[in-house]
């Protein structure tokens, strides 16, 4: 099949060891990402196959009218939602294939944020190659409250963390969420308000949908403390537009650490969290690392594989296999 494999920033994909799983297809890889209708239809247009990395890319109807070779998208991860059109797939018979476990990837970057924001790491860094000496106080996690917002994959990992360095962890979610969290013996909030008063440290791990888009509410981000830290490697959309920095610069929280934007990738500096004291940002590395990569690609060119032999496999749109 004709594959194509957009988005790869690092050139990571060929020197993968389970790239070698491509070896029978024709692999075209480009490591940028473009966003003009046009672009990506000349890109694509002699696709039979698209293994996309995670969100980079969106999948449109009006796209997927100008790739009339395309039968199957492979999507690394589980989630599809938010950036492909499965409707509009499913008209133009184009099969999606989507799934696969979780990584401790993205919890482990969580921990590196809430260091490096309550220990001033990045700034330390800076300011010692500029020839300076300790200029920042940190702060403990040790004692604090930390809120899980909410309790699946990636959230008990990061309050099983929590609990390791002595904090209180709380937990929020639906209903599954919290029996989750009690049956790892995870205190859930009196309510979701609570959640957000009591939190030292409050960190998003919820999947991005219609329904969960700004569910994270300006009213939300005014509840907590002055100290507190709000940590997003989920998404973007969960937090109501333009109220983190809205809410940043009133105080309340105090400070973010931030891995997810609204459009990426951000370039040119060109993002108002960048230029915040009181926010390290990082640009969306919570699942890129080599051992996520092996996994996450390696399943989409396992599916690729199948497709091709004619034996598809975690197809999300059935019907077009008719």
């Amino acid at each position: 099949m004709k594959v194509i494999i957009p988005d790869d920033y690092q050139d990571a994909v060929r020197r993968l060891n389970c790239f070698a799983k491509l070896k029978e297809h024709d692999v075209i890889i480009y490591n940028d990402t473009v966003k003009d209708l046009d672009a990506l239809a000349e890109r694509f247009a002699d696709a039979e196959a698209l293994i996309l990395i995670r969100e980079r890319t969106r999948i449109t109807g009006a796209l997927l009218e100008r790739l009339p070779k395309l039968r199957l998208i492979s999507q690394t991860g589980a989630g599809f939602a938010s950036h492909i059109d499965l409707a509009a797939c499913t008209r133009r018979k184009v099969a999606v294939a989507a799934g696969g476990r979780g990584t401790h990837s993205t919890a482990e970057l969580t921990w590196g944020l809430i260091f490096s924001v309550l220990r001033h790491i990045p700034h330390e860094v800076q300011g010692m190659k500029a020839g300076n000496w300790q200029t920042t106080v940190g702060t403990d996690v040790h004692g604090k409250t930390l809120g899980v917002y909410a309790y699946g994959n990636i959230g008990s990992q990061v309050a099983l963390a929590g609990k390791a360095f002595g904090m209180r962890v709380l937990a929020w979610g639906r209903e599954g969420s919290a029996a989750r969290a009690r049956a790892d013996g995870v205190a859930v909030a009196k309510s979701r308000e609570d959640l957000f008063e009591v939190s030292d440290v409050l960190s998003l791990h919820i999947r991005l949908t219609g329904e969960t888009r700004g569910i994270v509410t300006a009213a939300d981000l005014a509840r907590m403390k002055p100290t507190a830290v709000l940590i997003n490697t989920s998404r973007a959309g969960l937090i109501e537009e333009g109220a983190l920095v809205a809410a940043l610069r009133a105080g309340r929280p105090g400070f973010a650490g931030v891995d997810v934007y609204e459009e990426e990738p951000v370039l040119g500096a060109d993002h108002p969290l960048l230029h915040m004291e009181n926010v390290v940002c990082t640009p969306h590395l919570g699942y890129v690392t080599w051992e996520t990569f092996e996994a996450y690609l390696g399943q989409a060119f396992d599916r690729v594989n199948a497709f091709a032999a004619g034996r598809p496999v975690d197809v999300q749109n059935p019907e077009v296999l008719a």
